[in-house]
């Protein structure tokens, strides 16, 4: 498979973390083969993460960040400082580099605490190794960790580490399959994408590229259908379907034309047990009912997108919200890679489906949310229960 096939939210996400002129570009040139990032023997070069798709085997698709020096300075050098830790958040391996010129310091111990508590597994190399004149030793029991020794100059080393990447990145950076694990050969799974003004023009939205995949990959069949020619499908089947998935918009009609013996979820659903925890996201709808007028609501979205005359997330859950709760809501959006800094101010959390993230970004909002006590759901958990049909979308996964 080529890794332009693999979508980025797919792919394990290897970060590369350290200080300045540390030789972190250096690096992934290196590993690259390519010029990727921009270096200079000025500090602070890196300023926004710079992303690499590539393939290591035999680890296969993943995705290289350059970082910004975590030891950056003034105001916008903080800004960068938070920005490079932000990919920690969504990082399956670190790697961190240290330059022997400039030793171990505070910077890399913190860093070190923070994969710590992220529990992200860590790489320590010792860059310009050409011309280290010290003994690795000392260095290694002050960082409390091995250094694999490396030359971005000369190339040293750098084969060694691509197999120590393949390694140490772990193999569950994602779910084992969206729905597949869950079917047999030959299965028959109905999927009712609308078409309608949200739709992009000619082509499906991912999370529905992605599971038709994933039904193929398990040797079933997927039969997709618009709403509108649904009971047209189910009127053609010799037999009813082992599955019918739908767009969560949808759920009120294809939940009254689907006989309630055939299982029934969403898209959405399935990428909350995909991407995060869907037992979670279903204790988190509790909070629905004790929302009160005047509320704070966060709704978030990891992409930013055109908006529609009816948008899901500016409009319509938030009609159903104050619908349920009798009257308006302090209702806030958030999109982009990160959460307000206010978290612990909201009473509720609506995620998106989240498929432009990978699980370990996914998981740590999760974490976020919960250690600030503010329940979260995504956008199909949701619209589920407004429905009145979240324990039949959800019965196929107990």
């Amino acid at each position: 498979m080529s890794i332009n096939d693999t979508p980025r939210a797919n792919r394990p996400h290897i970060a590369i973390f350290g200080r300045r002129n540390a030789g972190k570009s250096s690096l992934i040139n290196a590993i690259t083969g390519q010029e990727i990032a921009l270096v200079s023997e000025q500090a602070g070069t890196t300023t926004d993460p710079v992303y690499k798709s590539m393939e290591i085997l035999p680890l296969g698709p993943c995705i290289l960040i350059d970082t910004a020096g975590i030891d950056d300075e003034g105001t916008l050098g903080q800004l960068r400082v938070k920005k490079t830790r932000e990919v920690l958040e969504k990082s399956d391996l670190a790697i961190l580099i240290i330059d022997p010129a400039l030793g171990i310091s505070n910077f890399e111990k913190d860093l070190l605490h923070s994969f710590d508590q992220q529990g992200v597994p860590v790489l320590a190399i010792l860059n310009k190794i050409d011309l280290f004149t010290g003994e690795i030793v000392e260095l290694e029991i002050e960082l409390g960790l091995n250094l694999h020794p490396v030359s971005t100059l000369t190339g040293e080393g750098i084969e060694e580490l691509k197999e120590l990447i393949a390694q140490h990145t772990p193999s569950n950076y994602t779910q084992e399959s969206i729905i597949g694990d869950l079917l047999s050969p030959g299965d028959l799974c109905l999927l009712v994408t609308p078409i309608d003004s949200a739709a992009p023009r000619g082509r499906l939205i991912l999370p529905q590229v992605q599971t038709i995949r994933d039904i193929l990959d398990h040797n079933a069949q997927a039969l997709v259908v618009k709403e509108t020619e649904l009971p047209a499908a189910l009127a053609s089947l010799k037999q009813p379907p082992r599955l019918v998935i739908t767009d969560s918009q949808a759920f009120k009609e294809v939940s009254a034309l689907i006989d309630s013996s055939i299982p029934l979820t969403s898209f959405s659903i399935l990428f909350a047990r995909y991407k995060a925890d869907l037992k979670s996201m279903m204790e988190g709808i509790k909070a629905v009912e004790n929302l009160k007028p005047g509320d704070k609501v966060l709704i978030a979205e990891a992409c930013t997108h055109h908006r529609q005359e009816d948008d899901i997330g500016t409009i319509k859950i938030p009609r159903l919200l104050e619908k349920q709760v009798g009257g308006k809501l302090d209702i806030n959006w958030y999109s982009g890679s990160s959460y307000p800094e206010d978290l612990e101010s909201y009473k509720l959390i609506v995620h998106c489906g989240a498929c432009m993230l990978n699980r370990k970004q996914m998981l740590s909002r999760l974490r976020k949310a919960q250690e600030k006590n503010v329940p979260i759901v995504n956008y199909g958990v949701f619209l589920a229960y407004m429905n009145g049909i979240l324990e039949r979308t959800t019965a196929i996964f107990q």
